[in-house]
């Protein structure tokens, strides 16, 4: 299984206990995401010390305020390192007012724009945006690998897949029993693009929820799903694989 989309900076115990309890439990693969300079300096770090964590490098759209030239340098520096394999997680956040919504879209702008030049895949973030969000990627992101991270929008979910080179991913909250709506979009996604992810430490799993997150829960996730769409967990274990290694070329 892959973990997609984890935050292993944020989490309590240390990266190596974290990257172990995840290959106890069958996780072969962790994307490290860096929302900040500070973060992304730590996604590289633990992608150099464990051979199946790669990092994505970007700036989470909370933390975009006065986004300037010089934190786009920062991230190209950055992205460029061989261990980068995405660049985000980028997008628009309007249900906190942690930055001004014209900062989160310069942001989103260049690292979109960054992502073309480098050829990697963008992570988007997106909470209660979903209409710019998807505006802005259907104006300035054709042509790129674009993964919907932690995928909220079930009422947009037939607009989304309409774009072929869009892939989405599914975060401890499919499997929270108010989330059938987004259970019934999940089982809607094309299986080649399918991704599962933990956004470690939050939004822990049911079978876990109360407890922090870790990589290793990515697991509860794709059985859920494996359940919704029918399927053994095999089947779906190795069905995300690909998917994932075609949406972050490794």
């Amino acid at each position: 299984m892959i973990d997609s989309h984890t935050h292993l900076a944020s989490c309590e115990p240390s990266d190596a206990e974290l990257v172990a309890a995840a290959a106890d439990a069958g996780v072969r693969r962790i994307v490290t995401v860096g929302t900040d300079g500070a973060s992304c300096r730590a996604a590289l770090v633990a992608a150099e010390a464990f051979p199946q964590v790669y990092a994505a490098i970007g700036r989470h759209p909370n933390e975009a305020t006065g986004f300037d030239d010089a934190d786009l340098a920062e991230l190209k520096a950055l992205a460029a390192h061989e261990r980068c394999v995405a660049i985000g997680e980028t997008g628009l956040d309007y249900h906190r007012d942690h930055a001004p919504p014209a900062d989160q879209q310069r942001a989103f702008a260049a690292q979109i724009e960054l992502a073309r030049e480098t050829g990697k895949p963008l992570v988007i973030h997106s909470r209660a945006a979903e209409t710019d969000t998807l505006a802005i990627l259907s104006e300035r992101a054709q042509g790129l690998r674009v993964i919907l991270h932690c995928f909220s929008m079930a009422d947009r979910i037939e607009e989304c897949l309409r774009h072929d080179d869009w892939w989405i991913s599914f975060a401890g909250n499919v499997t929270y029993k108010t989330a059938q709506a987004l259970r019934e979009a999940a089982k809607r996604v094309p299986v080649q693009r399918l991704l599962v992810e933990t956004d470690a430490p939050y939004l822990s799993p049911q079978p876990v929820r109360g407890k922090p997150n870790q990589p290793a829960h990515v697991v509860h996730t794709a059985q859920a799903l494996a359940v919704q769409r029918g399927v053994t967990y095999g089947e779906l274990e190795q069905a995300v694989e690909l998917a994932a290694a075609q949406a972050f070329g490794w």
